[in-house]
């Protein structure tokens, strides 16, 4: 059965949340946040021997820790406290849960403490939580070089220490964790940009609080419960024209395969019919690879299509930009990838035209094309790649994923979503068109423009991870081999969805185009 929505928060959200919460919270949310780190490092560590080290900071997630060390040492864990600061100084919550440790016999040290000779069992980051926004300096940066370099099981407590929590951006010397404890939900640094080489595995501790009922979150990440309205199994009675003509609109001289790799994972992902027009005047006439395909001059794509893509290996020149035209100007579901996106970003009259359109709109830039989108700079998108998304999809009125690393799906309306499938395998020539082919083919198949792009992205990521699961991967791995691995994980979704009882009365076949 496919799992439950998991909501994201801004740090703002969470403040929301804390500060409705904190009034009535019995017992007090300190209290269940070191409780449930304590319950996560007794799991992590249940094989371990030795002692465990806790570097806490002057704050509330100082305080986390405190309380996690107090349980940790009543489970009868060897435990001790590095705490440099001043317990009178610390936030009063974090105050008693310092007190309450020392109570019960715990011992702190002013400085972190030399690896026992066996090495510690777990160091656990308390130093600094959601709300940090400066980078870290000092004993602290110094502190945090020596916990990345222990070679043992290395916890962090909300998120790691010099993470923005909303960005993914390290603040300067920056907690390496490999497993991190975050509480109440998720945050959006933990899952794009740099969080997730600094966060490990991701725990979310909900600590008995039910975000979602205090505050309805305009974030989730991304999981098939998304879609899984749509993974209809398809009817007996059926023919090729219930599922759709995708057309391809790119490769230039050049650049045919671009356009071709497109047009692959669109067939392949079970598209009635696929036409690729080609701006290559000396391009082929026929895929040898996969003669499915309908290979067309760039100007004869045909009047009837279910959706069309353009940008796989379009150009810049000016029939390339004429071609865009005509093609923003029909009234069907429309993708938009790499020059047309250039080409969109650089010409005034195709973007008036883009965002005047009445059907549905799908841009996919990477993070230079986004730049180019906003007339800024791809560090200025990479700094903030939620803002950035949610910005494209609000000026361009389309939805719109920033690829990347926890790459960002945004919509018009402000809600978002961000996926975490793929790897750094990813990074090769072509994925790209892959992409754009996977999500044209949902379109035409009539997927909703939402669920088509979610849907796409995360199956692009997932047939990356299956691939590397079987060894093929991640170095090395190409573009045209995530195809056949779309297809099978899609199929597999599909299987289960017919064993998920929620589907029952779903969506009905979709209509003979």
């Amino acid at each position: 059965m496919f799992s439950p929505l998991r909501p994201i928060y801004p740090v703002a959200g969470i403040r929301e949340i804390e500060d409705t919460l904190i009034p009535s919270a019995r017992p007090p949310l300190m209290e269940r946040a070191g409780r449930a780190a304590a319950q996560d490092a007794v799991r992590l560590i249940m094989d371990r021997p030795g002692p465990i080290l806790v570097a806490c900071g002057p704050g509330n997630n100082g305080g986390d820790g405190f309380v996690m060390a107090r349980q940790l040492a009543q489970a009868g864990r060897e435990v001790l406290v590095a705490f440099c600061g001043a317990a009178d100084r610390l936030p009063a919550e974090a105050a008693k849960a310092c007190a309450d440790y020392l109570a019960a016999g715990g011992t702190i040290v002013s400085d972190l403490p030399a690896a026992p000779a066996n090495g510690w069992a777990l160091v656990v980051d308390a130093l600094f939580g959601i709300g940090l926004g400066r980078p870290i300096e000092g004993h602290y940066a110094s502190w945090i070089q020596t916990l990345n370099a222990q070679p043992c099981p290395r916890m962090a407590l909300d998120v790691p220490s010099g993470l923005d929590a909303d960005t993914g951006q390290p603040l300067g010397a920056t907690f390496r964790a490999t497993h991190t404890t975050t509480f109440i939900a998720l945050k959006p640094g933990l899952l794009t940009n740099d969080g997730p080489d600094h966060c490990g595995e991701i725990s979310v501790q909900r600590i008995d609080i039910d975000a979602p009922a205090w505050l309805p979150p305009r974030g989730h990440a991304v999981a098939p419960s998304l879609f899984h309205p749509q993974l209809q199994p398809r009817p007996r009675n059926t023919h090729k024209g219930v599922y759709g003509d995708a057309g391809i609109l790119g490769g230039s001289a050049g650049m045919v395969g671009a356009a071709l790799l497109a047009g692959r994972a669109a067939l392949w992902l079970g598209t009635g019919r696929v036409y690729v027009g080609l701006l290559d005047d000396n391009g082929p006439a026929v895929d040898f690879a996969h003669p499915e395909l309908m290979l067309r001059r760039a100007h004869a794509l045909p009047a009837r299509l279910s959706a069309l893509a353009a940008g796989p290996g379009l150009g810049t020149e000016a029939a390339s930009a004429s071609l865009l035209a005509s093609a923003i100007e029909r009234a069907l579901p429309l993708l938009l990838d790499a020059d047309a996106l250039n080409l969109c970003s650089a010409d005034a009259t195709l973007r008036q035209a883009l965002t005047a359109r009445a059907a549905p709109t799908v841009l996919t830039p990477h993070p230079a094309e986004a730049a180019r989108m906003l007339a800024t700079t791809t560090a200025s998108v990479q700094a903030d790649r939620l803002h950035a998304a949610l910005e494209i999809a609000a000026r361009y009125k389309a939805l719109v994923v920033l690829k990347g690393c926890g790459s960002i799906i945004a919509t018009p309306d402000g809600r978002w979503f961000i996926n975490g499938t793929g790897h750094p395998g990813m990074a090769s020539a072509g994925m790209g068109d892959v992409l754009t082919g996977l999500v044209v083919g949902l379109l035409a198949q009539g997927w909703p423009a939402e669920s088509a792009l979610i849907a796409g992205v995360h199956l692009h990521g997932a047939a990356a991870d299956r691939l590397a699961r079987e060894g093929i991967g991640p170095v090395g791995l190409t573009a045209s081999e995530t195809i056949d691995a779309a297809r099978g994980v899609f199929n597999g979704w599909v299987i289960e969805a017919q064993r998920d009882p929620r589907l029952a009365g779903g969506p009905s076949p979709r209509p003979v185009r």
